[in-house]
């Protein structure tokens, strides 16, 4: 790829204070950052290959530990060895097989932790991917708690039960409440008997509880809240709560859930945050810069170990970073921005400074990127363009246009330029075959980079169909398992 596309990140120039203080850490144990990981997520039309993740970004940056959405072959193969502290992920569609079957979770736990313990340093099985979400209904609930005693039952089969512990993600919005204030917090009604089936099974296994915490989505939600408040920035008032005042997001979420797990009886449960971090594309507000200032803002906070309120010099054990790559497939519901929360692009090129492990120096880009060829598709000018909205509509609706929303990066295109940035999307996601970038005739192929500004048309990387199809095929597989158990059982 021409080096002019790669968007590194800005300059980092510490004052000497700061280098100071990282003289003095570096004589010191290791600080609260290594308490930090990232979340490496897979829903993307063409990943990354995992042995360029790991040896070309995880490794050079120095991340201490990763969460992966799934338990991935090539994901974990390519950590073994390394030292990097490993959460490996059971996605929401395996929790009904699991919860109905031990042998599935057996299954399940031989295929993807055991084959993996002697070279991975696996710590956590993550069960589910935020099963309580209010837009889930009850559809997960009565199989998240059976499904996470399955997979601890396989763990003590397999003796690795004292080396990985079992815990579930649960959104913010399972007890968020609509004041903003900590006090008021506690678990919905309608996880309050599945919550406390949770909250003891944690508790019998010495299991922390993992929240999950999504600031942008809160930051569109509450309008009476500042910018500043979410960027950990100085406020001159801050948000009281009776003797406690909040003076960012990040801690009055966390004492939010304090206060719900006290409620519930459980005012000592350890907390992991499970995802925090702030878009760069996909809104208003979604930038590479503000996104800079949030990280920055959160793993300072960390590193302080100052705690919160409720909780004073007793900060979250872990804290997962949202997210090391962008993510051209996830889901959409809460907004086109969920794509865009990468510290890296799809093609791993940094796109603004954050402190993942590797302190102030810059980050390193994912070297040796496999490109395709230096082509684009774009609109015909020189055809009728009346009935262009269907080809619009068409491609947009089998590829990812969530750069052209309003406050978006390629939102400043007009047509027929939204067009041609639409068309294109399609035509690499489909390895620019040439019949992808047809349209009834108003596709044209060419080798000049249409991209305006920071606008950027995508131009896709080189991957094996088997990067993404692995993890289909493992859990095609355990549903075909549970499937059979499910037959032999009514016969």
């Amino acid at each position: 790829m021409p080096s002019n596309r790669r968007r590194p990140p800005p300059p980092f120039v510490p004052d000497p204070l700061l280098l100071l203080l990282l003289l003095l850490l570096a004589m010191a144990p290791p600080p609260a950052a290594s308490a930090v990981g990232v979340n490496w997520g897979f829903a993307s039309s063409h990943p990354l290959p995992a042995s360029h993740v790991v040896r070309g970004l995880l490794l050079p940056n120095s991340v201490p530990r990763v969460r992966l959405a799934a338990a991935s072959s090539d994901a974990l193969s390519a950590l073994a060895g390394t030292s990097v502290a490993v959460t490996v992920g059971v996605p929401d569609a395996l929790l009904r097989p699991l919860a109905s079957s031990t042998k599935a979770a057996a299954a399940w736990v031989h295929d993807n932790i055991t084959r993996y313990a002697s070279s991975v340093r696996i710590e956590y099985i993550a069960v589910g991917d935020e099963p309580f979400l209010l837009s889930h209904g009850q559809h997960f609930q009565p199989f998240v708690v059976p499904a996470a005693a399955n997979i601890k039952k396989a763990l003590s089969a397999a003796k690795l039960s004292s080396k990985i512990e079992v815990v579930v993600p649960c959104s913010a919005d399972t007890y968020q409440n609509a004041s903003m204030l900590p006090s008021k917090a506690s678990f919905r009604p309608d996880v309050n008997k599945t919550m406390a089936e949770l909250l003891s099974f944690l508790t019998n296994n010495s299991s922390p509880f993992m929240v999950e915490l999504n600031p942008f989505l809160s930051f569109q939600q509450h309008k009476n809240l500042s910018l500043d408040y979410y960027l950990f920035q100085l406020m001159s008032h801050p948000v009281k709560d009776g003797e406690n005042k909040y003076d960012n997001y990040f801690d009055a979420s966390i004492d939010a859930l304090v206060t719900a797990l006290t409620k519930a009886g459980f005012s000592d449960m350890d907390i992991i945050v499970g995802r925090a971090g702030w878009p760069t594309d996909g809104a208003v507000n979604a930038t590479p810069a503000i996104a800079q200032s949030f990280m920055t803002g959160l793993v300072n906070h960390l590193s302080k170990k100052s705690g919160t309120p409720l909780r004073p010099k007793a900060p979250p054990i872990e804290t997962y970073l949202f997210s090391l790559l962008d993510e051209d497939q996830r889901n959409t519901a809460s907004g086109g921005y969920e794509r865009h929360h990468g510290i890296f692009t799809f093609d791993g090129q940094a796109k603004y400074y954050a402190n993942i492990g590797q302190g102030p120096k810059p980050l390193k880009n994912a070297p040796d990127v496999d490109y395709l060829p230096s082509k684009w598709c774009v609109i015909d000018n020189n055809k009728e363009l009346t009935n262009v909205s269907s080809s619009f509509s068409a491609a947009c609706s089998n590829g990812d246009c969530t750069a052209l929303s309003p406050g978006s990066s390629c939102s400043g295109l007009g047509f027929p330029g939204n067009v041609s940035y639409a068309l294109n999307n399609y035509y690499q996601q489909h390895d620019q075959s040439e019949d992808s970038c047809n349209f009834s005739g108003l596709g044209l192929i060419t080798t000049v980079d249409p991209s305006v500004d920071n606008c950027l048309f995508p131009l896709a990387i080189r991957t094996s169909a088997a990067a993404s199809l692995h993890l289909t095929l493992a859990m095609f597989r355990l549903l075909v398992l549970f499937m059979a158990f499910h037959f032999l059982f009514i016969v």
